[in-house]
């Protein structure tokens, strides 16, 4: 007979102290509570949790250690017309598990329904579900972290790369077979020299929350690659590790950490809080909606039975309720107290923000973030929409919070693409946004720009497809984004036409160099900076393959263009203009003609009010001045930069562009880089007045030194 002890209802999970495990689980409306435990040979024995504190149930077990698994049944009233579902016949995993032992492997039984009955989700299924679920398991928190903190690294000074763990060291040739795609391959010298010679400051690692595959996606032979399918929000996923025990893939997330740290790179998490991997009512039973339904999901009002999806994905997350609020903050916490990592992107963060208008409370989830001490110190990034009504929320976040910006991906686009418009909002997206963003206090650096992102067409693949080609995800090419602002420059995919490939080489320059160039936080894609190619696949989230994994193969294209993007980011570093803290001011800032700012049209003036929308206006001159920043740096010196001139033509005929008059004791311009010329030798001088060939469909980039 298992000895038991009232134990404590906090902390929430499964707590070793060196002498047994403290088991609690939150449960509002349950009757009682099963733990499971699970021995090496899956004999389950179960232990009624006799005690409830404030609504949690706790145990504590003596003896038992680390590596022990476990899980829970919790009994209560199976209702779903009124929205509660509690079935004692489905092991549920723990929501505050620290690591899982497996993955799921789908049957009827994970259901709490009958699959087939004529009631659909009404009728209880009694078939025990535990063969098919991963355990929670109860891990050794202890690590030696050898003095590491989290880097801090100004949010204006980061270069982002998002990438994805499995995908980004699955071919990588350097590393032993053995820890490719894994926390450690990451983590590996020639993956960190390899980052480190690129030139980035963060990555920003998609979902390694451990996930479920969709059922339907694995009959298909595909999974849920990208991971935005959630099970456990403390849980580093078991897939990416190459350690063989259950819960050492928390060590091995812990040293990955803490070796990026050593070379200076930041680790930024992608969270999925807006929904979780059980589905719509129809969905199964793994753990929240078996622990108690009515307290974690948004249900109908009238009708509790269904559930309220915001995010397309079958439900949302309430975030009403103080538990779940609790549940999410608890699971930021620990990712950055215990795993260290240094910020987070959340996924259709407007999600977490709907219904916060209940009983006045707009800004909850907002406010407890930023009395945080601890959450308020990192980087937090929202994806700012999700697919409800009003769901476009870019701008809308307050102060503290940076945001993907949509509307950048799409200006910039657009603008190389050659649509008319006139070029105001190009304007708007390489100055950092401020029409998105001055109106509450934000700064450029709460626009996280990006062209090409994980979902959607790469870079390369964005020159190269007008149309997307989605036909292996197995949905008849009906999935992903059909509004893409892609060219494929005059022919649909690959092609032998050098002068096609030319131009494709020079607009994938124009737009890392846009990128890289703007005011702002830069975002990378992984893969975009080497040529990288989906085949037209623009929405590959099923694919852990060849499609959904970097070629690290030789190309002499990638590898220029790998040394382009090299180029990019080691002169964005090097002029604070590029990167300032605040927002251009646009007017005299030193003397009666020092300005911060200039826009010239190609003849050299100063641009008009009225040119700013005509629609045939595609070439534009910015004029940064380096020596009017007004700003100082960390230790309180004066910043001060060279005089930039950047150049922008989208139009398909080359252009003469008028250099503007100098400031300062040096007389000519000099040429920093040019799209239409990446191989150029040292810079060339060109004196004020001077027309500059501005290729069609290019960019250039010059200075006056300071």
């Amino acid at each position: 007979m298992t000895t038991i002890w009232p134990g404590r209802p906090y902390p929430l999970g499964a707590t070793w102290d060196g002498q047994g495990v403290n088991f609690a689980l939150f449960s509002e409306n349950a009757t009682a509570v099963d733990l499971c435990l699970f021995d090496s040979a899956g004999e389950e024995t179960r232990v009624a949790m006799p005690e409830q504190t404030d609504n949690v149930w706790h145990v504590f077990i003596p003896g038992l250690r680390p590596g022990q698994r476990y899980g829970y049944r919790v009994h209560g009233a199976y209702e779903p017309e009124f929205g509660q579902r509690f079935n004692p016949h489905k092991l549920l995993v723990d929501p505050y598990a620290k690591a899982l032992d497996g993955v799921e492997q789908w049957d009827d039984a994970l259901f709490a329904y009958t699959i087939g009955d004529e009631y659909e989700d009404l009728t209880m299924d009694e078939r025990d579900s535990a063969p098919f679920l991963p355990k929670g398991v109860v891990i050794d928190s202890s690590f030696d972290w050898g003095g590491d903190k989290l880097l801090n690294i100004p949010l204006h000074k980061s270069i982002i790369y998002e990438l994805h763990v499995k995908g980004f060291t699955k071919s990588f040739p350097s590393l032993p077979e053995d820890v490719r795609g894994t926390y450690a391959g990451l983590a590996h010298p020639a993956t960190i020299d390899y980052l480190k010679s690129l030139g980035v400051s963060a990555i920003e690692l998609l979902p390694v929350h451990q996930r479920v595959d969709d059922r339907h996606l694995v009959e298909q032979g595909l999974v849920n690659y990208w991971g935005y399918n959630t099970l456990a929000y403390f849980a580093p996923d078991i897939r990416y590790a190459c350690e063989a025990n259950p819960g050492d893939q928390v060590r091995e997330f812990k040293a990955m950490v803490k070796t990026l740290h050593a070379a200076g790179i930041e680790v930024i998490l992608d969270v999925v809080y807006n929904h979780t991997a059980e589905g719509n009512h129809m969905g199964p039973t793994l753990s929240l909606k078996g622990a108690d339904n009515m307290v974690y999901y948004r249900t109908e009002a009238s009708q509790p039975r269904y559930y309220t999806d915001y995010t397309g994905c079958g439900n949302s997350f309430s975030m009403l309720h103080s538990r779940t609020l609790q549940l999410v903050m608890d699971s930021l916490r620990y990712w950055v107290v215990e795993m260290h990592v240094d910020g987070f992107r959340f996924d259709l963060a407007a999600t977490l923000a709907r219904g916060m208008h209940d009983e006045e409370r707009l800004t909850t989830f907002f406010d407890i973030i930023h009395q945080d001490p601890v959450l308020s110190q990192v980087k937090l990034i929202a994806e700012p929409w999700d697919i409800g009504p009003g769901g476009y929320q870019v701008g809308n976040f307050p102060v503290l919070w940076a945001e993907w910006n949509g509307k950048y991906r799409d200006t910039v686009r657009s603008f190389w693409r050659g649509d008319t418009g006139g070029v105001a909002e190009i304007a708007y997206r390489l100055t950092g946004s401020s029409d998105l963003y001055q109106h509450n206090g934000r700064s450029p650096a709460a626009s996280i720009n990006f062209i090409t992102a994980h979902d959607g067409f790469t870079l390369r693949d964005l020159v190269s497809y007008n149309e997307k080609h989605n036909q292996a995800n197995g949905e008849n090419n009906r999935d992903g984004e059909r509004h893409n602002n892609s060219w494929n420059c005059g022919v649909e995919g690959e092609t032998d036409d050098l002068e096609v490939q030319a131009l494709r080489a020079r607009q994938q320059r124009n737009m890392l160099a846009t990128l890289l160039l703007s005011q702002g936080v830069p975002m990378l894609l992984a893969g975009d900076e080497r040529n990288r190619t989906q085949s037209g696949n623009n929405n590959g989230y099923c694919q852990d393959n060849e499609v959904g994994w970097l070629n690290w193969q030789a190309d002499p294209d990638g590898q220029a263009l790998f040394e382009f993007a090299q180029k990019l980011i080691r002169l964005r570093m090097a002029h604070p203009v590029l990167h300032r803290r605040r927002f251009f001011q646009g007017r005299s800032i030193q003397g009666e003609h020092i300005r911060d700012l200039d826009w010239l049209r190609p003849d050299g003036q100063q641009m008009t009010e009225q040119e700013w929308n005509e629609a045939e206006f595609c070439t534009l001159g910015v004029r940064l001045n380096g020596s009017a920043i007004d700003e100082w740096d960390e230790q309180g010196r004066f910043i001060s930069d060279d005089v930039l001139l950047l150049l922008l033509n989208a139009d398909a005929a080359e252009r003469a562009f008028t250099l503007p008059p100098t400031e300062g004791m040096h007389e000519s311009w000099q040429t920093v880089l040019d799209t239409a010329q990446p191989d150029a030798a040292p810079p060339t001088e060109h004196q004020p007045g001077q027309p500059y060939s501005l290729a069609g469909r290019s960019l250039a980039l010059l200075r006056q030194q300071a």
